[in-house]
């Protein structure tokens, strides 16, 4: 039985696709500087309802010529058809992309319908049957729970799902509690689920909007730090400075307690996600 520990560890980060002419010369600067940390891989997500589909394609071309690091697209299944995903698995191989991150997605606002996948695991099962093994597939895993889940076990019956349908790997939901990162690999062990969960890191540099984010997607910012974070007010600085601290040491405590990995969720900035990975003196393997 594998743990973490026998994994190769795993250094990413995840961009979503710019909007304008000004986002793409900003994500163009963030990820040149972010390749020199030299990352197993970068992603880009996959907007609500397939919403960026064209410009998560062209994002990821942009990315792999230009840095040179390897690139992950997000694929998800709401309002996809099996048509539309095959089309882009083929313009992905075609392109040499060999690594996609598959999710359920968001349903956006006023959608009724959800598509021909209704779930995660549906779609790495037609990835699978599709393409073979060309792809390494990431899934997502949910340390504190899916928001939209009954109950833990079910939530955790859904995860191994994706993972019985051929997922190579997973990348968890942010989370400030290393408590339940641990839980989450101890029920994993316990159920013989054998792929690495690589931790997804959110630096924090805005208060106001990770606690919009982290009540949207179900992730638990612990009273201390919520507390510490209102304290300061304005204060931007001190919400960064403060920010950094907390995150580097929950870094430094999930590596020193064998995660696989950090997966970093920029918001398309570099700096932030830098100064932890210098704090943590980290190089790629």
């Amino acid at each position: 039985m594998k743990s973490q520990k026998d994994y190769r560890r795993t250094f990413s980060f995840e961009f979503f696709p710019p909007k304008t002419a000004d986002g793409i010369t900003k994500l163009e600067t963030t990820s040149q500087l972010l390749a020199e940390l030299d990352p197993r891989y970068f992603s880009v997500t996959f907007g609500a309802g397939g919403s960026t589909r064209d410009r998560t394609y062209e994002t990821i071309i942009d990315i792999k010529a230009k840095s040179g690091i390897d690139a992950a697209p997000h694929l998800s299944c709401i309002s996809s058809t099996e048509e539309n995903i095959r089309q882009m698995l083929t313009a992905y191989i075609d392109a040499g992309i060999g690594r996609i991150v598959a999710l359920r997605g968001d349903m956006p606002s006023g959608m009724v319908e959800a598509g021909e996948f209704r779930y995660a695991n549906e779609l790495v099962e037609f990835i699978r049957r599709e393409t073979g093994e060309h792809f390494h597939i990431e899934v997502a895993a949910y340390p504190e729970y899916h928001p939209q889940s009954s109950s833990p076990q079910r939530d955790f019956a859904n995860f191994k799902r994706k993972v019985e349908a051929g997922a190579n790997g997973a990348i968890t939901q942010y989370f400030y509690n290393p408590d339940a990162y641990f839980n989450f690999i101890d029920s994993c062990e316990k159920n013989a689920v054998e792929i690495p969960a690589v931790p997804g890191i959110m630096p924090i540099t805005n208060f106001h909007q990770l606690a919009r984010f982290s009540d949207a997607c179900g992730a638990e910012i612990p009273r201390w730090i919520r507390k510490r974070l209102q304290s300061f007010g304005e204060d931007m600085a001190s919400i960064r400075a403060f920010g950094e601290e907390v995150v580097t040491a929950l870094c430094a405590r999930l590596l020193e307690q064998d995660a696989p990995g950090l997966h970093f969720y920029t918001m398309n900035r570099a700096e932030p996600s830098m100064k932890i990975w210098k704090n943590l003196n980290l190089t790629s393997d």
